[in-house]
């Protein structure tokens, strides 16, 4: 038999980027924020984006994320077409789940409810509803806080909300800007072994975009630094430490030369 006839489809990446690109144009100027970003991400991964101030990384991630268009190139997921003439297909995009630096939670109502806010827009049914804001809450480390209002949250609390609330939906790739810029170093710590051990438990496809380089070498399986604008891939970097990861692995010697070489070439760029 022909060993054609015993090999396997092979299964598309989770996410693939094909020369993507993004101009910004106005009356007076064209910026190009993004040039030529080529990048496959695989089942189960999770990669940090990294970046000096204004290199694109929000950009990249608001494409991703169905928020806007790239000007050229193509983004798959799992095999499709996220964008089609410059408008985005409703379905790949339901599979997607984001989570900013701002939780942006609804004051009015309780962490059960804001978690469960996507499955509501979606038309499931109140006890489905219910029955899964209770299971994300355990997950992410709110059990018992489900009848509370986000005045009543800790910043990470909120953060963890709008995790839970992201996941809700079950979705195939979780995109994730700067979601702990605003907490203190202590809470962004905890945040970053919680993050790890949510993602572990769900299988969950991450894209991490940070500024902390300590945060993505931690988290990321890969490192992926872009230039300054026009942002383009100027290194990647595996990142080969066992999971889960304790934050003690922050203080071994190969860590700290990860972190140091990718500092090192973040400071060498004009």
């Amino acid at each position: 038999m022909p060993a054609s006839e015993h090999e396997r489809p092979t299964a598309p990446h989770k996410l693939e980027l094909i020369g993507v690109g993004k101009e910004f144009r106005t009356k007076r100027a064209t910026t190009q924020a993004l040039h030529d970003i080529n990048l496959t991400i695989s089942d189960g991964e999770f990669v940090s984006i990294i970046g000096r101030s204004g290199c694109g990384k929000t950009t990249l991630l608001r494409a991703l994320a169905g928020l806007l268009s790239p000007t050229e190139g193509r983004i798959l997921v799992e095999g499709r077409s996220l964008w089609k003439d410059s408008k985005v297909d409703a379905s790949v995009v339901s599979q997607l789940g984001v989570v900013f630096q701002d939780a942006n939670l609804f004051p009015w109502y309780s962490v059960a409810d804001n978690i469960a806010l996507p499955l509501r827009l979606r038309g499931d049914d109140k006890d489905q509803r219910r029955e899964r804001a209770h299971e994300l809450a355990e997950l992410v480390g709110l059990k018992g806080f489900e009848k509370s209002y986000p005045r009543e949250l800790s910043g990470g609390m909120r953060q963890r909300v709008a995790i839970a609330r992201a996941l809700s939906t079950r979705p195939k790739l979780l995109l994730m800007d700067e979601p702990f810029g605003a907490l203190d170093a202590l809470t962004r710590e905890r945040m970053n072994l919680e993050l790890q051990r949510i993602a572990l438990a769900t299988g969950a496809t991450v894209v991490f975009v940070t500024h902390d380089i300590t945060e993505a070498v931690f988290l990321g399986d890969r490192v992926v630094q872009l230039t300054p604008r026009p942002g383009r891939i100027s290194e990647i970097r595996t990142v080969g430490f066992d999971r889960p990861r304790h934050i003690d692995v922050q203080t071994g010697p190969e860590f700290g030369t990860i972190v140091r070489q990718l500092r090192h070439a973040l400071d060498g760029q004009e």
